[in-house]
Parts: structure tokens; sequence; C-alpha cells
């Protein structure tokens, strides 16, 4: 009888463990706010990630916007390449042989990646993640399953390194979009595969205020069709940031290709990220339980 409970102890166990190892990890719109991630929790991502990023000018959104919120809020959100200091250590264009997913070709990251690995000096490296530029646009269904089938390569033989996917830029095209079709094939895969997503594309698909973009044909700038006659009339951070208070509700930075909100929603969900990377237990793992939906919510 103990031998049977035993066992039947050590099954319900592994299968629970691999249920939680299956959740995923979804950065959206919902969760980029800056008082919702718990200061230990930073601590802790400042004390146990070291990071790898490849990106080009869209992806630097993120560090542009990180830089702007230590400039803002102070040392709570420090970072830098080596965590000197107790700041998060990010090695920032971190990779040799590629640019982002989608530079010199889809497919040089991976390798690039693996070189970066498999270097001793590297051995510390506990989180790699890449950005799109525009590649996701002109991108086919084949395209993006090269992508992802790269991406769990990389999950298969560096088991303790965890790999953050993205999606790419808003781009105007709305929501019939090829865009938008390639990035929920993303979103669609790591929901369903228990994988880690930093939704690039859905945070700047709605204002703090949960207003939603996609549908007025959104570009990266935030600039979207108010009226819906075609014609990109009106910028959605520029007119929130007109409405709030700087440096009480917002803060200046300079973030490619687009508007200094869009940068702040940015480094809120990075940060978010980083915190659940490092263990929070937060109520969920994903930022909303559907994607492109027009919800409320609060941003303090």
């Amino acid at each position: 009888m103990k031998i049977f409970i035993y066992h039947t102890l050590l099954i319900v166990a592994i299968s629970f463990s691999y249920t939680v190892a299956q959740n995923p990890i979804i950065a959206n719109h919902t969760i980029a706010r800056l008082n919702i991630t718990p200061v230990e929790w930073i601590d802790s991502a400042k004390a146990n990630l070291h990071i790898a990023y490849g990106h080009t000018s869209h992806g630097s959104q993120l560090i542009t916007g990180m830089d702007g919120l230590e400039n803002w809020k102070g040392s709570q959100y420090a970072f830098n390449e080596g965590g000197t200091n107790g700041a998060l250590d990010i090695d920032d264009y971190a990779f040799s042989g590629a640019s982002d997913l989608g530079s010199p070709d889809r497919t040089s990251w991976a390798t690039a990646t693996r070189n970066y690995l498999n270097n001793e000096a590297n051995s510390d490296v506990n989180v790699v993640i890449w950005s799109w530029c525009g590649q996701v646009s002109s991108a086919t269904e084949t395209d993006i399953n090269t992508y992802l089938n790269l991406m769990n390569g990389l999950e298969i033989d560096y088991p303790n390194v965890k790999f953050v996917y993205m999606t790419g830029h808003l781009d105007g095209s709305g929501v019939s979009g090829n865009l938008n079709q390639r990035n929920e094939q993303i979103r669609n895969y790591c929901v369903a595969n228990g994988k880690i997503l930093y939704d690039f594309n859905d945070i700047e698909s709605y204002d703090p205020d949960g207003n939603y973009y996609l549908d007025k044909d959104a570009n990266d700038n935030c600039d979207y069709d108010s009226d819906g006659n075609n014609s990109l009339d009106k910028n959605w951070a520029i007119d929130w940031q007109n409405s709030h208070t700087i440096n009480v509700d917002w803060y200046d930075c300079s973030p490619a290709h687009s508007q200094a909100l869009n940068g702040n929603l940015k480094a809120y969900a990075a940060w978010w990220l980083w915190a659940k990377l490092a263990g929070w237990d937060s109520a969920s793992g994903i930022g909303g339980n559907k994607f492109n939906t027009k919800e409320k919510f609060f941003f303090y």
C-alpha cells in the first residue's frame, strides 16, 4: 500500500511539475504598467538574471525605455552589461553574426545564439531574447514556422536558458494584414506550447487606458486613423502625453521610430517579464486571457 501511495504521489508530482512548466508567460499590454511588479522581484531579477539581447532599431525601444525609466525612478531600475553595482545584467547587442531575427537572413540569429552560448565567457547567461525589425510584415507562414522551430531547438539544446519569443512591430496594416496574421501565429504557438513571449505588437496596440488602435491601422509611430477615411490623422501616444503630466504619469525618452509613451510601456512590460523569469509567481503568467481585446485597465 505504501509503495502504491508513493508511486501515486510521484506521478501526481511529476504531472503537476509538467503542467507548471508548460504555463506560458506572455508580456502584453495588460501588464505594461509601472506599479504592478513587486520591488522584491525586481531585486530578484537583478540578482539572478543574466540576459543576452539581440536587436536592431525597433528592438532598441526596450533598452531606451528602460534607460529612461532608470533616469526617472533611479537605481531600482538600473541595468548594465555585467550587472555591476547591483544592476540587472543585460548584454545589449550581444551576438555576432546576426543583427536581429531577420538580418542578414531568417536563420543566422540561431547560429549566432549557439556560438554565443557555447562560449565559456557567457556561461552565466540564462535568458536570451531576440527582436524583429520589420521582417514579420513580409513573412510567410513557413518563415514563422522556421523561426518557431529554431527557437524550440535552442530550448531543447540549452535547457538552462530561458528563450523569449517576440512579435513584430505595428506597420499600419491593421487587423486583416499579414503582419497581424503572422503575429497571431506566434502568439498561438506560444500559448499552446507554454513559451515565453514578449508581445511587442500587442503592447503598442493600446494606450494606457486600454483604448485599442490595431483596428484603426496604427503604425509603429503610434499614428492611427481616427475616422476610418484611410488617413493616419492622429497619434494616440502624443495625445495621451498631452493630456497627462510628464514625470508624474509618464517620462521622456526617445525610442526609435516611435514616441516616449511607447518606450515607457515597453520598459514596464520588460521589467514585468524579468520579474516573472526570476520566479515571481503572480496570479497568471499571461498578461491577458485574450489578445486584441478592448478591456479597460488602470495604469497605476
